[in-house]
């Protein structure tokens, strides 16, 4: 069983293996979107309200009882600090009524084991692009325990940079889907110039401060001087910068890691221009690409059932005294606990 509660939405799902018997979602998103972005507290009570009944309707969904559970993951971080506390206190009350393990699942970890789940004979090593709201990175997996970061975002995460720039643009929370929408009513094409972050430096770093800030500036400009603009054009033009990037640097990690497969995770997977450049770029270089469906690239509780089955492999149990984290080091998240 997974639990996740990091945010604005309360699952829980159902996986035997790598194989997802069911994943049940409550969200708040419509009543985060009237502020323009998650606020805390609504979240929490949300998840409060919410909690019982998802995890009820996964194991009936699951066709399974509660007894045939073998451990019970839960998100203990990273995200907000009053949703997490809601799931990691129900985790921890129904593991021990159970008598059950409880399995402590790093949010991050669980969007890279989501790829497990749509590809049952995925094994290491491989090479994955973590897009997120709160991490950008590539990264090199060497076991299902174990990642080296190869490079990491600067400032913002591109999931981040898509939230602000629709801010801009006045169109509704989530960025990363109104954004997408609002493309297809212009023509789709980068016609407005904006800078590419650490194109040919940095190694496989990146930085989407700047690209931010063009975009604010150009929009900013437009305005100021009276002049028309299009937000399709703007919409379609920041997300080439941003996703090229993305995808430039992922493939050349794998041609110098030397792997046959590339896997991604993360909100920004959902993306579906990025899914295209992805899978072309792959078919070109003769990879095997292997991207979760879009629903289990957003947060939910597939994903982190699939990580809480690779922590049970490897033996790895949390205490009763697990505690919520609002914040987890990257480069602690991806080491193995």
């Amino acid at each position: 069983m997974g639990i996740e509660s990091s945010c604005d939405e309360t699952a829980a799902a159902v996986v035997r293996g790598r194989t997802v018997l069911s994943d049940e979602i409550a969200s708040s998103a419509d009543v985060q979107s009237l502020y323009g972005g998650v606020v805390p507290e609504i979240a929490s009570r949300a998840h409060t309200e919410a909690v019982s009944a998802v995890v009820e309707r996964a194991v009936k969904k699951a066709g399974i009882g509660y007894g045939d559970l073998d451990a019970v993951a839960v998100t203990y971080g990273a995200g907000l600090l009053g949703a997490l506390l809601v799931g990691v206190s129900f985790a921890k009350a129904f593991a021990y009524a159970l008598n059950k393990p409880l399995i402590a699942a790093d949010h991050i970890r669980g969007h890279l084991a989501a790829a497990y789940t749509c590809a049952p004979d995925l094994e290491p090593p491989f090479v994955t692009l973590l897009a997120s709201g709160g991490h950008t990175a590539v990264l090199y997996a060497e076991s299902e325990g174990k990642f080296r970061i190869l490079g990491a975002t600067l400032d913002d995460a591109a999931g981040e940079a898509f939230d602000k720039v629709a801010r801009v643009l006045g169109l509704k929370y989530p960025g990363g889907p109104n954004i997408e929408r609002c493309i297809r009513e212009g023509n789709g094409k980068p016609v407005i110039p904006m800078p590419k972050m650490l194109k040919g430096g940095g190694g496989y770093n990146f930085s989407y401060s700047g690209l931010k800030t063009a975009v604010i500036n150009y929009c900013h400009t437009m305005e100021q001087k009276g002049l028309p603009y299009s937000k399709a054009d703007v919409a379609a033009s920041f997300q080439c910068a941003a996703v090229d990037v993305l995808v430039d640097k992922t493939m050349e990690a794998a041609r110098e890691t030397g792997v046959h497969t590339v896997t991604a995770g993360g909100g920004v997977a959902a993306n579906s221009y990025l899914r295209q450049r992805l899978s072309e770029a792959c078919e070109a270089a003769g990879l095997r690409l292997v991207l979760p469906e879009k629903r289990l690239c957003t947060d939910n509780a597939a994903m982190i059932a699939a990580e809480g089955a690779v922590q049970y492999r490897l033996g790895n149990f949390a205490k009763m005294d697990l505690n919520a984290k609002a914040s987890v080091p990257l480069a602690a998240t991806l080491g193995g606990h």
